[in-house]
């Protein structure tokens, strides 16, 4: 952005806290494959800014939605949202900046993950589209959670690959594995919790005081098993972190398999999202997952 830009996100700023921006600094701290992102100093506060293009204008009004959604559970630390909107060519939203530490109180995270999960809806979904990464995630209210997943979730990924060049096998497995989704919840029923929706290693912190902290959520009402799922995928959390939230909400013995069927959602959305070195580990979970439904059913 431009020095006039800037200055029109100031004025943001200052509309909303009250702040007097005098002689801020801008650094440059990198971000993920999605967004530019930046700290802005200033003599009283600093903030946490994301830019992406003015295109990508909702991405940030949703995500600004799934904070405030988490914050209102009380559950669990979220950066507090400060303001969002378009300048010039930009979409940016506006967070306030936290200070992270080294190390964390692990076990209070699982029982404020456990305590998260007991806030429930009547039924799945959410009442706004939102990303996962840069992929649309829909999600209509359902009263089913199977065809929830089926349509929503693996279903929409595997017809996004399918206009990304991803056939064959990837397609007809796919296909096989969405009629047998139901075989998965036959002693199992899923209830409606409020979920992070994206909660890797990359989307938590310790704060100076050891409390944890998440954020860059792709929030919706769904089965809890698909957040700790997650937490699983790219290296697994803290052993006291699954011990805590076993102990405050004990997760069903079915988990050991499902978890395969929710982190499978991600891995074609990576190979959507970045291409085919997700092709064969997406092909490897489609087969596991057909071969162990009968295991599962006994």
């Amino acid at each position: 952005m431009n020095q006039s830009h800037w200055q029109s996100l100031y004025q943001a700023i200052s509309a909303t806290t009250g702040d007097k921006l005098n002689n801020p600094k801008i650094e440059n701290i990198g971000g993920g494959c999605i967004n530019q992102a930046y700290r802005v100093r200033t003599d009283s506060k600093d903030y946490f800014v994301k830019l992406n293009d003015k295109n990508l204008a909702d991405m940030f009004v949703a995500e600004a939605e799934g904070l405030a959604e988490l914050a209102s559970a009380k559950a669990i630390a979220v950066p507090s949202v400060v303001c969002y909107d378009i300048v010039g060519q930009y979409s940016y939203l506006v967070l306030d900046w936290f200070e992270t530490g080294i190390g964390g109180n692990d076990r209070r995270f699982g029982e404020q993950l456990a305590a998260l999960h007991r806030h429930e809806k009547a039924q799945f979904g959410w009442h706004r589209d939102n990303t996962i990464g840069a992929t649309h995630q829909p999600n209509d209210w359902t009263a089913d959670w199977v065809s929830f997943w089926q349509q929503q979730r693996l279903g929409f990924q595997l017809e996004l690959a399918a206009k990304n060049g991803h056939g064959g096998k990837l397609q007809t497995l796919g296909a096989q594995l969405l009629e047998r989704i139901p075989d998965f919840f036959t002693d199992y029923q899923a209830r409606p919790s409020l979920l992070h929706g994206d909660l890797w290693s990359g989307n938590y912190a310790s704060l100076k005081n050891g409390e944890i902290i998440i954020f860059d959520p792709a929030v919706y009402y769904g089965d809890r098993e698909a957040d700790l799922a997650m937490t699983e995928l790219f290296g697994r959390f803290p052993a006291d972190f699954y011990a805590a939230y076993n102990a405050t909400y004990p997760l069903d013995s079915g988990y050991s398999v499902r978890k395969q069927l929710y982190n499978l959602y991600h891995i074609i959305n990576h190979l959507n999202l970045f291409g085919g070195g997700y092709h064969g580990q997406s092909l490897r979970m489609l087969e596991s997952l057909l071969s162990q439904i009968l295991l599962y059913k006994t």
